[in-house]
């Protein structure tokens, strides 16, 4: 039978080939916590370590990469999309103050490359390795005839764990407080649609070279996510009380997001001025004839993570953040003062936030 499924177009032993390859690195994500290794129906985590908290409160995330795996698949470059993935998820969780404990992935594919699949998962490894996760498990799935013999998608769960009374958000803001920007590494995971329409119309492959670019465009495009998690946890730890809140800046973009941990009655402008967009921001919006603001909805242009920071703490969390490379610079202030808010972006995503819109114009 196994035969007649291979001519169905699934291949249960490229599927086996394809844990084999992924085995070790999996296994490196793994500390005491992880019960029964690699391969089992479902993933163990001793849980005994949640008795040293007085509350725990667990947190969960999903999400997939979208459509930047296709400039992966075209490139036959997969080694970093899992990165983005596990940025995508795990920097949800240190939202909330929580630290993540667990992971799993699921990968569909309309063929099993086991050497393809290997690629990605250890770029999940590897990141969940740098925030501190342990990737407990994942499934593979062969879809011939729903998806093409090199297509796939990307898409995983994580679980972290914040004590009750740390947990971070819109009760904690005050007025005064100062809204913080955490550099992105460029385009991180979002709108990708996007861009893959803008070089589509100009014609533009991913394998080609521009200078414009500065390199090969799929593989600048390819740049993955920046994990902020533990370079968040260690301030959370170092300064606690300093943080109020945090956003992710992925779909919806800056305002959008950062008008989600906002407490309702308050609101805020971040100022253009005090940072320049990356050059691939700037080159995607003059290849596709529009300006850099009408890419605010879209793109994270230049701000991965926004943390919402007590005035006095500014200094200090800039300074512990440096100390893991990520660059951090004030964009605003949170008021609560009564004020018109009309033109803001107020809340998203079913939240009733706070009030945001950005001003001035982008540092050249």
């Amino acid at each position: 039978m196994s035969d007649a499924y291979a001519a169905a177009g699934v291949d249960t032993r490229a599927g086996d080939l394809a844990v084999e390859l992924m085995k070790a690195a999996v296994a490196q994500t793994h500390g005491p916590e992880v019960r029964g290794g690699v391969g089992g129906f479902a993933g163990l985590f001793d849980a005994s370590a949640l008795t040293r908290y007085r509350h725990p409160l667990l947190a969960s995330s999903t999400d997939g990469v979208g459509t930047k795996v296709a400039i992966a698949q075209a490139l036959d470059k997969h080694d970093t999309i899992g990165q983005d993935l596990v940025g995508m998820v795990v920097d949800d969780i240190v939202v909330v103050g929580a630290s993540p404990m667990f992971m799993t992935d699921y990968i569909a594919c309309g063929r099993v490359v086991p050497e393809r699949i290997a690629d990605i998962v250890a770029g999940i490894a590897r990141a969940c390795s740098a925030t501190g996760t342990a990737l407990v498990g994942g499934e593979t799935a062969e879809h011939p005839g729903l998806l093409g013999p090199d297509d796939y998608d990307v898409a995983g769960a994580a679980v972290g764990v914040v004590e009750a009374d740390a947990v971070l958000g819109p009760e904690r803001v005050r007025d005064g407080d100062t809204v913080l920007a955490l550099a992105s590494s460029g385009l991180h995971s979002n709108g990708f649609s996007l861009v893959r329409h803008i070089l589509a119309k100009r014609k533009i492959a991913y394998t080609d070279r521009s200078d414009d670019f500065g390199g090969v465009v799929g593989e600048v495009l390819l740049e993955p996510t920046r994990l902020y998690t533990s370079a968040l946890l260690r301030v959370l730890e170092r300064s606690p009380g300093a943080v109020h809140a945090l956003s992710h800046v992925t779909g919806g973009g800056i305002a959008a997001n950062l008008a989600r941990v906002l407490p309702v009655g308050s609101w805020t402008e971040v100022d253009r001025s005090t940072w320049s967009p990356d050059p691939v921001f700037r080159v995607l919006s003059e290849l596709a004839g529009t300006t850099l603001q009408s890419a605010e909805g879209t793109w994270n242009l230049g701000i991965g993570m926004i943390a919402v920071v007590d005035e006095s703490s500014v200094g200090a969390t800039v300074g512990q953040l440096a100390e893991d490379g990520i660059r951090a610079w004030p964009v605003g202030a949170v008021s609560m003062a009564p004020r018109d808010v009309s033109g803001f972006e107020q809340g998203a995503k079913g939240v009733d936030g706070g009030a945001v819109r950005l001003i001035g114009d982008y540092r050249g």
